[in-house]
């Protein structure tokens, strides 16, 4: 087990520069309270790009707590950063990050692999869009690069799938094009080796979108989540595998929906997951027995194997 002065002086990374900067600030917030509350010499850094860096690289930090949503934060860039300066971090590698954040990517692999996951069509001209309606209606309609659901739209027919493809553009170069799965929807925390209960996603809305995820009271969250317990038994398998397939580690999430004829097809992976009032990981742990004190200090303790794992 470990001690909060194991961990040394850590720097918990939030903020940044991404389409989901205020969602990182009110994780970043949490997580820094919960690691202050279990004795941690934490400190918060509202990342701002080459000039935190120089705060890291002169603050004599041991460690870094990442934090950081979206571009530039889960997707290899400040990981590779923290490589250079020789600072151990929380979570997924360089390489993993970048293919987690890259939802294309993380299905070209899964696919290579044979794990289930929907038949999608990458939009970047107009002949990709005519491949894209081909893969029949209704579909979903997402940047390739973005997380928190943001850009993303359920579309019926070919007009409002070229309208959806202008508006994902907007956040993204690269639009992915996804047939719609009629189902329920999970999502699945993963800390360590440890898969955390499954929580079956209820919402209003047409998916579980932006306004679902943070603005919503009437989201239901629902632990047990209702599937039996061979289905969950095989579910969790199947998102390690999905998780580890990316070389995915520390902690992280893995969505995934179940139609009408009991079919597994993983969505994406989160390798920086929220952690505010409204996020899953805190939720799952909750069930689990794990209180967001521990939670955050487990997390933590998962970048001492990590520099471990580096200096051998």
């Amino acid at each position: 087990m470990s001690q909060p002065s194991d961990f040394g002086k850590v720097a918990v990374l939030m903020g940044g520069m991404s389409a989901e900067r205020e969602i990182s600030l009110l994780s970043g917030a949490a997580v820094l309270a919960g690691l202050q509350r279990a004795g941690v010499d934490a400190h918060g850094i509202d990342f701002q790009g080459a000039d935190s860096l120089h705060d890291l690289h002169v603050g004599q930090f041991d460690r870094v707590f990442v934090i950081l949503h979206g571009r530039g934060g889960e997707d290899g860039q400040i990981q590779g950063a923290l490589d250079s300066l020789g600072l151990p971090y929380t979570g997924s590698n360089v390489m993993a990050s970048a293919i987690g954040m890259d939802k294309y990517r993380t299905k070209l692999i899964w696919q290579a692999l044979g794990l289930p996951t929907p038949a999608y069509q990458m939009v970047r001209n107009a002949e990709d869009l005519a491949r894209a309606a081909e893969l029949g209606f209704p579909l979903i309609v997402k940047p390739a690069h973005e997380g928190s659901s943001i850009g993303m739209s359920k579309v019926e027919d070919v007009a409002q799938l070229a309208a959806a493809c202008e508006l994902a553009a907007k956040f993204d170069a690269d639009v992915l094009v996804e047939r719609w799965i009629t189902g329920k929807e999970y999502t699945t925390a993963i800390l360590g080796e440890q898969v955390l209960p499954i929580i079956r996603l209820e919402t209003q809305n047409q998916f579980y979108d932006y306004e679902a995820k943070y603005l919503s009271d009437d989201t239901r969250y629902l632990i047990p989540s209702g599937l039996t317990a061979a289905q969950a038994a095989t579910a969790a398998r199947l998102m390690l595998d999905a998780f580890d397939a990316l070389g995915c580690s520390g902690w992280g999430r893995v969505d995934f929906m179940v139609d009408a004829d009991d079919q597994i097809w993983l969505l994406e992976v989160n390798t920086v997951p929220g952690m505010t009032s409204h996020s899953l990981v805190p939720m799952a742990a909750k069930a689990a027995g794990i209180t967001f004190d521990e939670l955050v200090v487990r997390i933590l303790a998962e970048s001492l194997q990590a520099s471990v794992g580096a200096s051998q």
